[in-house]
């Protein structure tokens, strides 16, 4: 399926009928700003002159001038039956293996790494370790392998689900090696190679490419900084004929917005009609910084049929490879069968220590908010003054900021930064279709001293990148 948008959507993107003169070149250069930060992806349709000069507002003369700008430009194809067709130039669209996010190795003294959004261990993890391993013995007169995951871990996480508002049973819940571990379970047993599958555009590019590696076809919908454009969200929806949808409603990685309750009522209907699975990442769900207001009910309580991923990766720390799902009922077995393919169960020491925390805690544990708002706030302070043409929305939670450097783009900007001891992972990387160049993700994750030492070393590498690119810096800021 060729991806499409919609007349409505361009126009909301492309603001007000344009007053530049010439008019066709705004429009014309506000297509091509869309193409390349990622929200029009690359091979997406566009509307035909007819719908986007109602849209718009405009002359037809306008939008026929633009869209034949872009042709010359190497941005357009238009056939006869087509349509029009956005692309990238050969070689802007980037490898999908170099998309992949994994921990930097091997790294120099000094160098700070925010390629990976994941905190240290809390306070606390050592005494939950001690209790685990005093809790073993128990476990060893057996073979060790545990398919669904133990029962006292099930009982827990079941009943932090219920706690939430969604009935769940631990019959429910399936241990897994991960969140990207629960995904590659599902993938592999509801995916049949060339079917297609729904992601947002930006999106986690690990959870991509366990889809690609199962076959699947990606299409998007899109996700803007400050969050869904549900009504787009909805169209794509009932058109793409997909198997299942891989979503981020909790804290999106990478843009950190929050889905409300109205919007996940909507998108859990369109689902439902479409017959396509939603595949609900949670990973990120507890990272509720500011609790300014009641967060929204579980995805599944607005679609039923939701299979969810949970994580202590983000929670609690990186190093306990614990994760789960929970399915609606009638799942486990072909669940089950499809695991055995890839794990026979995750370790058991492991699962008894997120047993020890979760009693221990039934929220984030002591001094995790309080340390991830003092880095974010400075985070945000050392980008208003060291980087004032940044924008960027802030999150209620999670881990990352999703910043746009309008002057800089990320393929000149990440070497440049890495040069200074900074490692990034570019926009590019969370885009299944290409885009997002002038995009990074920063995860203030670490001390805040270190957050602003890291953007005092991105400010540095711009001003490198910047003369080599020969653009200017904006002279205004916006920190929305």
């Amino acid at each position: 399926m060729t991806p499409t948008v919609s007349a409505a959507r361009l126009a909301r993107l492309l603001g007000e009928a344009p007053t530049a003169r010439p008019a066709y070149r705004a429009v014309a250069d506000g297509l091509n700003t869309l193409l390349n930060d990622g929200r029009l992806a690359s091979g997406t349709r566009l509307p035909s002159e007819r719908e986007l000069t109602a849209a718009l507002g405009c002359s037809r003369t306008t939008v026929a001038r633009a869209y034949a700008v872009l042709r010359d430009d190497g941005r357009l194809t238009s056939r006869r039956g087509s349509g029009s067709v956005l692309a990238l130039p050969a070689g802007r669209g980037g490898g999908r293996s170099s998309r992949v996010l994994s921990p930097a190795l091997d790294l120099d003294p000094g160098t700070i790494d925010l390629t990976c959004a994941a905190t240290r261990a809390p306070a606390g993890m050592a005494d939950a370790c001690a209790a685990a391993l005093a809790a073993l013995p128990s476990y060893l007169d057996d073979n060790g392998y545990a398919p669904v995951g133990l029962a006292d871990l099930r009982a827990l996480i079941a009943e932090r689900y219920v706690r939430a508002g969604l009935d769940t049973r631990p019959e429910d819940i399936l241990i897994t090696s991960g969140a990207v571990s629960g995904l590659a379970i599902v993938a592999r047993s509801l995916v049949r190679p060339g079917d297609r599958v729904l992601t947002e555009s930006p999106t986690y590019p690990n959870a991509v490419e366990a889809l690609r590696r199962a076959g699947a076809r990606i299409a998007t919908i899109p996700v803007d900084p400050e969050g869904w454009d549900v009504a787009e969200a909805v169209r794509v929806i009932g058109h793409a004929g997909a198997r299942l949808a891989y979503l981020i409603p909790d804290f999106h990685n990478p843009t950190g917005a929050l889905l409300d309750e109205d919007g996940r009522s909507q998108l859990g209907r369109a689902l439902g009609a479409a017959g396509t699975v939603p595949v609900i990442d949670e990973s990120i769900a507890d990272l509720d910084l500011d609790r300014s207001a009641q967060r929204p009910r579980p995805f599944a309580r607005f679609a039923p049929e939701a299979i969810a991923i949970g994580s202590a990766s983000k929670s609690f720390w990186g190093g306990l490879r614990i994760g789960w799902l929970r399915m609606p009922p009638g799942r486990a077995g072909a669940l089950l069968e499809v695991r055995a393919g890839l794990d026979l169960g995750a370790p058991i020491l492991e699962q008894l220590i997120l047993a020890e925390l979760l009693r221990r805690h039934s929220d984030l544990p002591p001094g995790r908010r309080g340390d991830l708002v003092a880095s974010r706030e400075a985070t945000r302070s050392a980008l208003g003054s060291m980087l004032p043409q940044a924008r960027f929305s802030m999150p209620r939670g999670g881990l990352s900021l999703w910043v746009e450097i309008p002057d800089v783009p990320a393929v000149a900007l990440c070497p440049a930064a890495e040069a200074t001891g900074l490692l990034l992972a570019a926009g590019p990387r969370f885009s299944p279709g290409g885009g997002f160049e002038r995009f990074v993700r920063i995860p203030y994750v670490l001390p805040k001293e270190t957050m602003v030492e890291a953007v005092r070393r991105l400010a540095r590498a711009c001003c490198v990148a910047r003369a080599g690119t020969g653009e200017h810096s904006a002279t205004t800021a916006f920190i929305a």
